[in-house]
C-alpha cells in the first residue's frame, strides 16, 4: 500500500478534480502490475495496473489507496474491470467518500466473489486528498492560508511593504504549494496594495507544466482595475462580487475575467457561501494567499483547514502588522487550537505546517 500511495503522488499536479489514485497488483509475491491516475477523463489507475499485468492479473491481490469505482462516468467502473481481470483479492486505503461509490463498490466485489479489506493506510490515504475528501463529505474545499512571518510574528510593516519577509527557496517552496492546488484566492485589498501574480512559476518537473490554478478574488464591490498584472497573465480568473455592479462587471468581463455575484453576510461575502460554490465547482484545494483581514474572517469563520506559515529569522517590530486581524478574541478560551504536523527548514526560513482544530 505504501508503493501504491507513492504512484499516487505522481498525480498530484494534474488529475483535478478526481482524486489522486495509484494501484499495485501482487501476485505470489511479486508486482505484476502498477499504475497512477494521470488526468481526469483518463483511465484510472487499476485499469493502468491491470494492462500492464495482463493475464498475470488472475489470482493476485489489488492494493489501491482509493475504494474502486462501480459508476459509469468519463470512464467504465473498475469494478467491472477487476472482476473480468480475474483478481482475488483487493485491499482499498479506504473507501470513498462519494455519495455514489461510499462503500458501493467494495460491495459489488465482495458479491463477485472477491476478498476485500479496507481501512491499510487510511490516514496517509485521506493525507494525500485531503480537498477531495473535504468536499465529498461538506461539500466544499479544503482551504490552505499561507502566510511569511518574521520571528516577531509580523506580516508587513506598517506602510504594507512586505516584500520580500522570507529568501528565495520559501518563495520558490510556496510556487510548489501553489501547483498543487486547484485554486490560488487572495482578496480585493491584496491585489489593490500589491498587484500580484497569482500564478505557478516552476520548472516542469517540479509541477510547472500543469495548467494554471483558477485565480479567485473575493471583491465586494467590484474595485479590482481592469489592467491589474493578474488579468494580464495566462490562465483563468473568477471574481466573487457581493453588490452587482453591470457597469463594473462588463468592463471585467472585457478581459476575460468571470464575475459571479454571491450572498453577503452583513458588509462582506458570506464565506460559507464561497467556499460552497467553489464545491459545486469542483474545486479541491483553494491555496489563501491574502492579507490579515481576509485571512483573518477566513479562519475566524471556520472556513480554514490548514496554515502554511514561513518563518522569517529576523523581527519587524510592534508597530509592522500581524498575521491575521482576529477582534473578539478576549479570553485564554476563545483561543484557536492548532496541531503542528510539520515543521522544517527552507533555505534560511522554516516552515510551518498546522492545521486547524475544530
Amino acid at each position: 500500500m505504501g508503493r501504491a500511495l507513492e504512484l499516487a503522488a505522481r498525480g498530484r499536479y494534474t488529475t483535478d478534480p478526481n482524486p489522486r489514485v495509484g494501484c499495485v497488483l501482487v501476485r505470489d509475491g511479486e508486482v505484476v502490475g502498477e499504475g497512477w491516475h494521470v488526468r481526469a477523463g483518463g483511465p484510472h489507475a487499476e485499469i493502468i495496473a491491470l494492462r500492464e499485468a495482463g493475464e498475470r492479473a488472475a489470482g493476485a491481490t489489488a492494493y489501491v489507496t482509493l475504494e474502486p469505482c462501480c459508476h459509469h462516468g468519463r470512464t467504465p467502473p473498475c469494478t467491472e474491470a477487476l472482476i473480468v481481470a480475474g483478481v482475488r483479492r483487493v485491499v482499498a486505503a479506504m473507501q470513498d467518500p462519494n455519495p455514489r461509490v461510499g462503500g458501493a463498490g467494495l460491495e459489488v466485489l465482495l458479491a463477485a466473489g472477491i476478498e476485500v479489506r479496507s481501512g491499510v493506510m487510511e490516514a496517509e490515504a485521506e493525507r494525500l486528498n485531503p480537498g477531495f475528501v473535504m468536499r465529498m463529505r461538506q461539500g466544499r474545499p479544503w482551504v490552505r492560508c499561507k502566510l511569511a512571518m518574521s520571528l516577531d510574528g509580523r506580516t508587513a510593516m506598517a506602510s504594507g511593504e512586505s516584500r520580500w519577509i522570507t529568501g528565495e527557496d520559501a518563495r520558490r517552496d510556496v510556487h510548489r504549494w501553489r501547483a498543487l492546488s486547484s485554486a490560488i484566492m487572495t482578496g480585493v485589498g491584496t491585489v489593490l496594495t500589491d498587484d500580484p501574480s497569482l500564478t505557478v512559476r516552476l520548472e516542469e518537473s517540479e509541477g510547472g507544466s500543469r495548467q494554471q490554478p483558477l485565480r479567485i478574488i473575493l471583491d465586494t464591490h467590484l474595485r479590482t482595475p481592469p489592467d491589474a498584472r493578474l488579468l494580464r497573465l495566462p490562465g483563468e480568473t473568477l471574481i466573487l462580487a457581493g453588490i452587482p455592479d453591470r457597469q463594473r462587471e462588463a468592463r471585467l468581463e472585457g478581459r476575460g475575467v468571470s464575475v459571479v455575484t454571491l450572498p453577503m453576510d452583513g458588509s462582506r461575502l458570506d464565506l460559507a457561501a464561497v467556499l460552497a460554490y467553489l464545491g459545486r465547482m469542483e474545486i479541491n484545494e483553494v491555496h489563501l494567499e491574502a492579507g490579515a483581514t481576509l485571512s483573518g474572517a477566513m479562519l475566524a469563520a471556520g472556513q480554514v483547514d490548514e496554515l502554511l506559515v514561513y518563518l522569517a529569522p529576523h523581527l519587524m517590530g510592534d508597530t509592522a502588522r500581524g498575521m491575521f486581524c482576529l477582534p473578539g478574541l478576549e479570553r485564554m478560551e476563545q483561543r484557536i487550537g492548532l496541531s503542528i504536523s510539520d515543521i522544517r527548514a527552507v533555505g534560511r526560513d522554516w516552515r510551518i505546517t498546522a492545521t486547524v482544530r475544530r
